[in-house]
């Protein structure tokens, strides 16, 4: 039962935000009273912090095996890019869940950034700053990535006929991820 408590509060907060969903809204959408889901996950901010915890973990997950094949290289770089699209793809409620936070929601939660997602932009960055140039901004070039990668994966781009088109487009899916390499390699000026 706590399992889907915190499931189907990812999928409110990452649509409604913390601060438009409510525990009753938990509850009525997993099916089950407030008493319930007080006594097994805990009040509304003991929820945010269960969901915002396991996305995380799912995303360092992520990033672990992806470090696990790395090679300080162009390949490796473009390893690193794949499998935060792909990851985004498949779960579309994490960087929603972020982009929350950083449209001021749940502003009274703090300390999150600080906790999850510093450590792994320092690994991202230990690991590819030997193989740029000094004169390229990879804090920026981290954020670059999230926020084409978010856009991507949540709005698409649109077809021929004005249609928006996401990531279970395969033929769009294939030209977003060889975009995304091109706009790495410039960024970090690897095609030089």
């Amino acid at each position: 039962m706590r399992e889907r408590i915190i499931e189907t509060a990812t999928r409110l907060f990452a649509s409604l935000g913390y601060d438009g969903t409510s525990v009753q809204m938990i509850a009525d959408a997993a099916g089950l009273d407030v008493a319930t889901i007080t006594d097994l996950v805990g009040g509304k901010r003991d929820i945010y912090l269960a969901v915002m915890e396991r996305a995380h973990l799912a995303t360092r997950a992520m990033f672990d095996s992806a470090f696990a094949e790395f090679t300080p290289d162009r390949a490796g770089i473009h390893l690193l890019a794949d499998r935060y699209l792909d990851f985004c793809v498949d779960h579309p409620e994490v960087p929603e869940l972020w982009i929350h936070r950083w449209l001021s929601d749940a502003a009274d939660v703090t300390g999150l950034e600080a906790l999850y997602l510093k450590p792994m932009f320092d690994r991202l960055t230990d690991a590819l700053q030997g193989l740029v140039d000094t004169d390229v901004d990879l804090e920026l070039a981290h954020w670059t990535v999230i926020w084409c990668v978010r856009g991507f994966c949540v709005g698409g781009v649109l077809n021929a006929s004005g249609q928006p088109e996401g990531p279970r487009n395969t033929v769009f899916l294939r030209r977003f991820r060889a975009h995304l390499h091109r706009l790495v390699d410039r960024m970090l000026e690897l095609d030089r």
